[in-house]
């Protein structure tokens, strides 16, 4: 009888698999990390838009309340608009703007800015995503769902 040996043969393939099934999960560890913070990112953009939106709606509620009354037309009353957007802002805490009202008094212009802190991407030394919104808001006379 001859012994076998219970050892495998060895060739040179020995660790390849290895060092593939490390930069294999490298390559998704990166993947899913660039997922996490671009989905952030786009959240918090979200975020800033929506404060945009609101604050805006807040200040377009703010009219000159003679003029409307008589019929005369429709203008924002430019002092508390801005102020009313600005407090908005202020409570939403995660995002600074600043508000501002058209020539004609019925258009406000809201912009806003945040700060999205990443989760992975600092590991490649990206420690912030900026993102902004903005959003317009218009004041309209209608009558019987019309606008005059």
């Amino acid at each position: 009888m001859t012994a076998r040996s219970t050892r495998p043969p060895t060739g040179g393939d020995d660790g390849s698999i290895t060092v593939w099934a490390v930069l294999a999960s490298l390559a998704m560890i990166l993947a899913v990390g660039l997922a996490v913070d671009l989905g952030g990112r786009v959240h918090t953009q979200q975020r800033a838009r929506d404060v945009a939106t609101q604050a805006a709606r807040v200040a377009g509620q703010q009219i000159q309340a003679a003029p409307a009354v008589r019929g005369h037309g429709v203008r924002a009353d430019v002092p508390l608009a801005v102020a009313a957007a600005t407090t908005y802002l202020a409570a939403a805490g995660d995002v600074t703007g600043s508000a501002s009202v058209g020539a004609g008094g019925t258009t406000i212009v809201v912009t806003t800015a945040a700060t999205y802190q990443t989760k992975f991407l600092g590991i490649m030394g990206v420690s912030t995503l900026p993102v902004t919104g903005h959003a317009t808001a218009r004041i309209v006379r209608a009558v019987a769902g019309a606008e005059r």
